[in-house]
């Protein structure tokens, strides 16, 4: 049985909130991370993914992260060198009872401190989880 088009889910990229045109950064990249999505966020923006050492402004930031990738903070606040005003930062981690697993309560923890605010969680993948934060800067 096949699904007509317009019935189909929506992908993780879209599910992300990414657009056509938009420019999205990824940091934290390794083996482990889901090159599905990667290559569903190319295609929606039409743009491959920057990564750390481009300094263009973007829309997007996707950050993978795993417990023990070092000092959550830090890595939020590099997360917005490059972020546009109104950009988004997708905290990506591997989803609950997983290596690498990063407890809510850590990322609540974080982001205020990096000056971001959490407003929702997606989960774009089978094995990651996504978390929506964006920052006061821009924001009426």
């Amino acid at each position: 049985m096949s699904q007509t088009a317009g019935a189909e889910a929506p992908g993780g990229a879209a599910r992300l909130g990414l657009q056509p045109g938009q420019a999205v950064q990824e940091r934290g990249y390794d083996d482990d991370v889901d090159h599905d999505l990667r290559d569903e966020v190319a295609d929606l923006t039409g743009a491959e993914l920057l990564d750390e050492d481009d300094v263009d402004v973007v829309d997007a930031v996707l950050l993978w992260w795993r417990e023990g990738d070092g000092d959550l903070v830090d890595a939020l606040v590099d997360s917005l060198v490059s972020l546009a005003d109104d950009g988004v930062v997708w905290l990506l981690t591997p989803k609950s009872g997983s290596a690498g697993h990063v407890r809510p309560s850590d990322v609540e923890d974080a982001a205020p401190t990096a000056g971001l605010f959490t407003t929702s969680t997606v989960k774009p993948s089978p094995d990651w989880t996504a978390i929506r934060l964006v920052s006061g800067r821009g924001r009426r």
